[in-house]
C-alpha cells in the first residue's frame, strides 16, 4: 500500500511539474507580444524616396510595414516622393508635430541628417534609419549584407550568359553601390571566369528617365551584352532588357510575374522581418539605438526563387555557395581579391574589414569596366 500511495504521490508531483513547465511556456511565448503593448494604437509614419506601388525599393519598405500593421495595431502614415533635401525635415516634423507619430521611418540614406536633427528634438519618439549610420537613444540604423545575395545572383548570370558581357545599371558611385557591383562580379566569375561586366551609372535613385538613358547608353556602347542587373529604384532597365530579349537580375523585390520571358531572379529585401522585432522593441520600451548590419541569415534579405528561365543547375551551385556563407566557411571579399587594374586588394588568407565594406569601397574588382 505503501508503494502504492508512494506512486500516486510522485504522479501527482510530476504533473503539477509538468504543468508548471507549460504554463512557463505559454509565458515566455507571449512575453514578447504581450497584448497590453498593442492594445493602444501606434502611429508610424514612413517617408520614401519614390512611390509606394513602385514594385521596387519603396513598395518593399511600405509592404513590409503594412504586412504587421494589424499584428501590431499600428497605423502606418506614409509620406511617398519625399526629396533628400529640407523638403524631408519639414516631412518629418509634419509627421511628429501634426500627425503624432510615435515612430518615424525614413528608409534612404541621404535621409540621415534631417533623422539625426529630429532625433535630438524629440528624445520620446523612435526613428528608424535604413540605409543609415547614425545612433542615438531614439534612433536605430541598419544596413544589410546585400553584397552575399548579389554575390549569389551573380552565380545566376554568370551560368546563364553566353557572350560573357553582362551589363549593371546603377544609381550612384558610392561604397554600397561599388560593394555589391563587386560581389555580382565575383559570383559570375566563379562560374564563368573570363565574364566581363559593364556598369553604367545614372546618377539617381528613381528617376526612369535617367534610368533609360543609361539602360540605352550602355546597350549600344555594348551590343553583345545578354544579361543585365540593377541596383536602382526604377524597373526601366528591367522592362528594355525584357523587351531586347536580355536576361536580367532584379533589385528590392521579385518582379518575376512582371517580366516572365526575361526574369532570372532577384536580390529581395525582407523588411517585415526587420520592422516587426524594431518595432515591438518600442512598444515595449527596450529600444535602444544601434547600428546594425544584417547578413542573409536574418531572413531580412536573400535572393528569391530562381525562375525556370535560370540554366538547369544553377540552385544546386547557389545553394553550395549560401552555404558557405552559413557555415562561414567562405564570404564574398575573402581573399585574394584583385581589383580591375591587376593590383592586390585581399591577400590571401585575409579578408577585408566591415569598416572597409561599409564607407570605404571605392575600387571595382577584376572584371568590371566602368562606363563613361
Amino acid at each position: 500500500m505503501q508503494n502504492k500511495n508512494y506512486s500516486k504521490q510522485m504522479l501527482m508531483i510530476a504533473g503539477i511539474i509538468f504543468a508548471a513547465v507549460i504554463i512557463g511556456m505559454i509565458f515566455i511565448q507571449n512575453r514578447d507580444v504581450d497584448t497590453d503593448f498593442i492594445a493602444k494604437t501606434t502611429r508610424v509614419g514612413l517617408i520614401l524616396t519614390g512611390g509606394k506601388d513602385d514594385a521596387n525599393f519603396c513598395q518593399a519598405h511600405y509592404d513590409g510595414l503594412m504586412s504587421i500593421k494589424d499584428e501590431l495595431n499600428l497605423e502606418i502614415i506614409c509620406r511617398d516622393n519625399i526629396p533628400e533635401d529640407e523638403t524631408c525635415a519639414r516631412v518629418l516634423k509634419e509627421l511628429v508635430d501634426d500627425q503624432g507619430c510615435d515612430i518615424v521611418i525614413g528608409a534612404s540614406f541621404g535621409y540621415g541628417p534631417y533623422i539625426t536633427e529630429m532625433a535630438k528634438l524629440h528624445p520620446d519618439i523612435y526613428f528608424i534609419h535604413p540605409f543609415g549610420n547614425e545612433k542615438l537613444t531614439n534612433l536605430t540604423s541598419c544596413m544589410g549584407r546585400m553584397y552575399q545575395a548579389r554575390y549569389l545572383s551573380g552565380i545566376v548570370a554568370g551560368m546563364k550568359t553566353q557572350s560573357g558581357k553582362i551589363g549593371y545599371v546603377a544609381a550612384f558611385p558610392n561604397s554600397e553601390v561599388i560593394r555589391d557591383i563587386n560581389a555580382f562580379t565575383r559570383g559570375i566569375r566563379t562560374v564563368s571566369p573570363d565574364a566581363e561586366v559593364y556598369v553604367r551609372y545614372c546618377n539617381s535613385w528613381v528617376a526612369d528617365d535617367a534610368a533609360e538613358s543609361a539602360s540605352k547608353e550602355l546597350f549600344a556602347a555594348r551590343p553583345d551584352i545578354d544579361v543585365i542587373s540593377v541596383h536602382t529604384n526604377s524597373l526601366v532597365p528591367n522592362r528594355m532588357a525584357e523587351s531586347k530579349g536580355i536576361w536580367s537580375v532584379g533589385y528590392n523585390m521579385d518582379n518575376a510575374d512582371i517580366f516572365p520571358k526575361s526574369y532570372l531572379a532577384a536580390c529581395e529585401w525582407h523588411w517585415d522581418v526587420y520592422y516587426r522585432p524594431k518595432i515591438l522593441s518600442c512598444l515595449q520600451g527596450k529600444f535602444y539605438g544601434t547600428v546594425e548590419w544584417m547578413d542573409m541569415e536574418s531572413g531580412v534579405l536573400g535572393l528569391s526563387e530562381l525562375t525556370d528561365n535560370a540554366v538547369p543547375g544553377t540552385k544546386e551551385a547557389v545553394a553550395k555557395a549560401e552555404k558557405g556563407f552559413a557555415n562561414r566557411s567562405f564570404d564574398v571579399f575573402y581573399g585574394p581579391v584583385i581589383d580591375n587594374t591587376g593590383v592586390l586588394r585581399v591577400p590571401e588568407g585575409e579578408s577585408m574589414s566591415d569598416d572597409d565594406l561599409m564607407s570605404n569601397f571605392e575600387w571595382y574588382v577584376e572584371g568590371v569596366t566602368v562606363e563613361e
